[in-house]
């Protein structure tokens, strides 16, 4: 983990990790328009019991949430890895973010992963529901960090 600091934007456009983009809010809406869809999908699967689904979809939406910030600062990411790094390297360093936020999309970001390709993964009601949580309050992070 310690690694993680040392990706500054700059390398992370260098190692083609992110590509700059004319900076867009009208991409940035969009992305948060999908982050709330990937809420109500998680809201739905937790319902429906479907907790792996609803891990998933809580991740979708901290995702697309943070890449309306990179959508509104003008990058777009061609890693999800690079979504954080960009996040760490850009808001977390100037104290604009709390590096919490940073590590809770890792750590989703990394059980997406290991759901997705693990044979053995397995998750519980009160794990989807704090993911589900975790989301609900990283999108907020997020919008509040689009207003700055």
């Amino acid at each position: 983990m310690a690694m993680k600091m040392n990706f500054s934007t700059k390398k992370l456009l260098d190692l083609g990790l992110l590509r700059k983009i004319p900076a867009s809010e009208k991409k940035a809406a969009e992305s948060m328009k999908t982050a709330d869809s990937w809420i109500m999908e998680a809201e739905n699967n937790l319902k429906s019991k479907a907790f792996r689904s609803c891990i998933l979809s809580s991740y979708l939406a901290m995702f697309h949430s943070a890449r309306a910030v990179l959508f509104i600062n003008g990058f777009r990411e061609k890693s999800h890895f690079a979504v954080a790094r960009f996040l760490e390297d850009f808001y977390v360093k100037r104290n604009l973010l709390e590096k919490k936020w940073v590590d809770v999309l890792d750590h989703y970001r990394e059980t997406r992963h290991d759901d997705q390709y693990s044979t053995s993964f397995i998750t519980t009601e009160d794990e989807a529901r704090e993911a589900l949580n975790s989301a609900k309050e990283f999108v907020r992070r997020m919008r509040k960090l689009l207003k700055l």
